[in-house]
């Protein structure tokens, strides 16, 4: 393989297709030529030579969330690729990353506007978050925090596997959001500078955040380089009847401030070998200036927030992830990809009313605090050109050690005990040519996991939990098959058909298990709430792609015979309910390039769940918002006026919906973004509008997902937003 000096994010030729742009568009990937449009339309150089673009429109793009090196636009499953162009034009709108996801990404339930992505699920499941294949999610106790472990800035693109997955083990039984961070661009020294600034739309001085971001990045002989740093205010939110916004007592967005620190290093060994460390840390924390204001649901009068000074310690997410990376493109004819990684994860809640506790029968208040390490790796081995350029083989093993537990921070106390959690996994995975046109995909993942927990007591929670309870420790251990077989067809030029089966495996959320136990004589071992979720995936789907027209459909269905769904008690407190659940639905989204210069996109997504709460072995009650989306329709029209002028318009729908409780039936709503892009004589600028017609609902979380006066929650009214971006 002859190295190509120097293109942008230069790697070996399976790590350089990553970047590469397709020259037949698969659905959700803008042409090159596109993106090179509206990277001048927005002032950004390109410093790749005619020759590396011409090279890199020949190949598709090499979905990295996927251990065989799938091409985006050939899998079995829907894959949604989400550009750094895509990500740029929404960061012109909002700076609350969860919204830029439920904005991108079909079947993401509507965002909660809060640190917290609980009811924020992908086809009504939970999906696994990975910043470059390194898990973020701990679902041994889910903070559900793990949305915001890296600013957006320095992403270079979002990878979406929809559906169960076990390509990287635990947790993705809704699928996988996998975060690919920037690369050295080319050239010796290539520098990026920004600023932005955000108001409500009253430009009230308690609602002014700013966000400053700085990167600088080259090529040296051998060796490539990138560091960049971020830091972001964010001041409170107002609704569109111009009132506070209230303050959750998980944590939140609002009133906070954040910083990432982000390095990548890389050395080529020779032409065909790289080494590569990376490291970024994130950490959000909120101010700790305001006080949350009860609702009355009954009433609809929404949760608010008032100047005050809290009790206890600010709530906080910390996240900090490195890794060590190696590539060989041509290791007696295999290729070659290892990793060890580690991530240190905390999140810090903030002291409310849902956590009282007696010691020694004095009610107390804390605050508690997730705190999750864990050290893993991967290793995978490509082996092409078999069966006469008919199959390729991808085999690997996976390793990974995660302990975690919560704890009370003002007392030290125990609230969960620390869970330590040993996975060893192999796989095998096969891409068939059958015949022309005809690719079959299958393979098999063997899960070996233990859970070691040892003796604990819980902690009384008064009218919650009735007493301390004494647990026996344990370790429970797994053993599970994962299969995985699919189908595309290639039925003409411009389309093409799939059919996909997949299993997903995670665990329960160990740490609610474990912290509800209120039963003394209880063992670790024999409590069947610690037994694994497997999830069943179906879906068979269609993509069309001709001339300026392309389109994907498809419908799934996703069952688990002994699934998780959360239900709040008359406290507030959420129980873990062990249910078979049996989820269904439909997804579909197009481009159309009207013009050269004017594109629109469309999406629909339809999903319905239930679940057994009779334990008969049928399911017969609906999902609520905490798991399942509304029926969601998005339009967007992005267009380019002059060589300098561009602009993007975005609606969003959200239909009602209707379950058994009345009290979580959704009442819709629709909100339109908007945004103008202009390139200076030196940058560019952009201004946005988040909610441009100022509309006044309640989050859809607030209405669907828990009956709640301290969660009832209105969303974000008309925000504004300024940006300068300068590269040189």
């Amino acid at each position: 393989m002859s190295r190509i000096c120097p293109p942008s994010s230069a790697r070996l030729r399976p790590l350089l297709l990553r970047s590469a742009l397709p020259l037949s568009l698969p659905l959700g990937i803008p042409l090159c030529a596109f993106a090179l449009a509206a990277q001048a339309q927005t002032g950004a150089t390109s410093t790749v030579s005619a020759t590396a673009t011409q090279a890199n429109t020949l190949d598709p793009v090499v979905v990295t969330a996927t251990r065989n090196k799938s091409l985006a636009g050939q899998t079995p499953q829907k894959i949604t690729i989400i550009s750094q162009e895509d990500i740029e034009q929404q960061l012109s709108i909002t700076q609350d990353q969860s919204q830029v996801l439920s904005n991108l990404i079909p079947s993401y339930s509507p965002s909660r506007q809060k640190i917290s992505n609980s009811g924020e699920s992908l086809r009504g499941r939970e999906p696994l978050f990975m910043i470059d294949g390194v898990p973020q999610s701990n679902p041994l106790r889910d903070s559900q925090r793990d949305s915001y472990t890296i600013d957006l800035s320095m992403v270079e693109r979002i990878e979406v596997i929809h559906g169960a997955s076990a390509e990287h083990g635990l947790g993705a039984t809704g699928g996988i959001i996998n975060f690919v961070t920037r690369r050295a661009e080319a050239g010796t020294v290539n520098q990026h500078a920004g600023v932005t600034l955000t108001s409500d739309d009253d430009v009230q001085s308690d609602s002014f955040g700013y966000k400053v971001d700085y990167r600088i990045s080259g090529q040296e002989g051998d060796w490539d380089y990138l560091a960049a740093a971020s830091q972001q205010h964010r001041g409170v939110f107002y609704d569109g009847d111009d009132e506070l916004v209230g303050i959750a007592n998980q944590g939140e967005i609002q009133d906070s401030d954040n910083y990432d620190l982000f390095t990548r290093i890389g050395y080529w060994i020779d032409d065909n070998q790289n080494l590569e460390f990376s490291a970024n840390h994130f950490d959000l924390e909120n101010d700790h200036d305001y006080v949350p204001v009860s609702g009355d649901r009954d009433n609809g009068i929404a949760t608010s927030a008032r100047k005050g000074d809290p009790e206890g310690d600010p709530a906080y997410n910390e996240s900090t992830n490195l890794s060590l990376s190696y590539a060989h493109a041509d290791w007696f004819g295999n290729e070659v990809d290892a990793k060890i990684y580690s991530q240190r994860f905390r999140a810090q809640f903030i002291t409310g009313p849902f956590f009282p506790y007696q010691d020694g029968g004095v009610e107390r208040f804390d605050q508690t605090r997730n705190e999750s390490d864990k050290l893993g790796g991967k290793f995978t081995l490509t082996r092409g050109g078999l069966f006469d350029d008919r199959l390729t083989l991808t085999t690997g093993i996976d390793v990974l050690q995660d302990e975690t537990q919560q704890v009370l921070v003002q007392t030290g106390r125990e609230y969960v005990p620390e869970t330590e959690y040993r996975n060893f996994a192999g796989f095998l995975q096969g891409d068939f040519k059958v015949i022309d046109g005809l690719t079959l995909h299958a393979g098999v993942r063997q899960e070996e996991a233990e859970l070691k927990v040892d003796d604990f007591s819980t902690v009384d929670r008064g009218n919650v939990l009735n007493s301390e309870a004494d647990v026996e420790g344990g370790n429970p251990d797994f053993s599970e098959t994962l299969f995985n077989a699919g189908l595309v067809y290639q039925v003409t030029e411009w389309g093409q058909v799939y059919a996909n089966y997949s299993e997903g495996f995670g665990m329960p959320d160990v740490g609610r298990v474990l912290r509800g136990i209120d039963q003394p004589g209880q063992d670790v071992d024999t409590l069947l709430s610690l037994e694994p979720i497997v999830t069943d995936n179906r879906e068979i789907g269609t993509r069309l792609n001709w001339d300026d027209y392309r389109f994907e459909l498809s419908y799934f269905e996703s069952d688990s015979d002994l699934g998780q769904r959360f239900s709040a008690d008359d406290t507030g407190v959420y129980q873990v309910n062990r249910e078979k659940t049996e989820i269904h639905g439909v997804e579909f989204s197009g481009e159309i390039d009207v013009t050269d210069d004017h594109r629109v996109k469309l999406s629909y997504t339809h999903a319905n769940g239930e679940s057994d709460t009779d334990g008969d072995g049928s399911v017969d009650t609906k999902l609520t918002g905490l798991n399942i989306a509304p029926d969601t329709y998005k339009l967007s029209w992005s267009a380019s006026w002059t060589d300098r002028l561009s602009s993007h318009v975005q609606l969003i729908r959200y239909d009602d919906r209707n379950v058994e409780n009345s009290e979580l039936n959704f009442d819709g709503y629709e909100l339109v973004d908007a945004s103008l892009g202009y390139r200076l004589p030196v940058g560019r600028m952009s201004v946005g509008v988040e909610n441009l017609f100022d509309e006044d609902y309640f989050t859809y979380y607030s209405q669907s997902a828990r009956a709640s006066d301290d969660y009832y929650f209105k969303g974000r009214g008309r925000t504004l937003t300024l940006g300068y971006q300068l590269d040189f």
